[in-house]
């Protein structure tokens, strides 16, 4: 029997996370043709600001702001402390989106509808990607309000089938199998660091590995344990497979995330995590990641294609 086909609707959870349905290109160009029709000109930079760092978006100049709900195809996000709105604008000279509040796979999205805005970007003409998160600390030395510099990633989804990059590939983003060993670009890590230092940062800026989980509960002593052991320095729910897809798309990648809790390690221990704890520290050390970022942002040179960043003192 011939059935017509449908239009997938991104904005609806899908709940079976082994669904053969997958985006199309067509979906990502229709969503980033609707929003280039509404914008003054093309971002050179997307950010995605992670739980309780959507004050980031409000510092852009000439700002224009889209809901979710209004962008075609676009998921929605129903999580606190992500607002669910991607924005516009000039930072450091630089014209920037930012994703206030991302989706996860938790809330009923598989990983091909998570990280559909990453191919909105790369047809919007964005060159790089900056994926802040909140995260908490596996490495005994890491303390709540400590940043870390993203080296590496450990994607356990990834690594247990569930890939954003499963099914056919479609050429005109990327290939087949694209590698990781560069996931996080090094000049922009290098970057970073300089300019924590030049901004007194350095006590509490550290450089390690992330290590993404599904979720939504924080990890038992058992799995923080192995986890630790497996070489994550730091785990959260998200952005390992944004980076994978925004790799595929060959765009270059900066990652860091807000230490806001300690993660249990030891049965004696009383500690106990919420989520109210994470948006707490988030909003006290948010205005110290802005300045990073910021700094970061305005070293940055998309149009330079040998030399990519762009040598400029941080302005203290």
């Amino acid at each position: 029997m011939n059935r017509t086909p449908r239009t997938l609707d991104l904005k609806q959870p899908c709940s079976q996370m082994h669904s053969k349905e997958t985006f199309s290109y067509e979906d990502c160009e229709a969503t980033s043709q609707w929003l280039l029709g509404r914008i003054k000109q093309q971002p050179e930079i997307a950010i995605i600001c992670g739980s309780g760092l959507g004050m980031l978006a409000e510092t852009l100049e000439g700002k224009q702001t889209f809901e979710y709900g209004e962008i075609p195809h676009f998921p929605t996000s129903t999580v606190p402390g992500h607002a669910g709105k991607l924005v516009f604008g000039d930072l450091q000279g630089k014209f920037c989106v930012c994703m206030k509040g991302r989706f996860h796979m938790y809330e009923g999205y598989p990983l091909w509808k998570v990280t559909f805005p990453i191919r909105v970007f790369k047809l919007l003409g964005v060159q790089v990607l900056i994926v802040t998160n909140a995260a908490g600390s596996l490495a005994n030395e890491y303390c709540p309000g400590d940043l870390m510099i993203i080296r590496d990633h450990i994607n356990l989804l990834g690594l247990s089938g569930q890939n954003p990059l499963l099914g056919p590939n479609d050429d005109r983003f990327g290939p087949r199998f694209p590698p990781l060993s560069d996931a996080y670009d090094k000049k922009l890590r290098k970057t970073a660091r300089d300019i924590s230092e030049r901004l007194g940062y350095s006590s509490f800026v550290h450089e390690g590995v992330y290590c993404m989980v599904g979720g939504p509960n924080f990890e038992s002593v058992a799995e923080a344990r192995f986890l630790h052991k497996l070489g994550a320095d730091a785990v959260g729910m998200s952005t390992a497979a944004e980076v994978v897809v925004a790799k595929h798309c060959g765009l270059k990648v900066f990652g860091i995330s807000l230490i806001t809790n300690r993660v249990v390690k030891d049965y004696e221990g009383e500690e106990e995590v919420s989520h109210d704890e994470v948006l707490e520290i988030g909003n006290m050390r948010a205005a110290t990641l802005q300045t990073l970022i910021t700094e970061l942002v305005g070293t940055i040179d998309p149009n330079n294609n040998n030399m990519i960043f762009e040598e400029k003192e941080a302005s203290l």
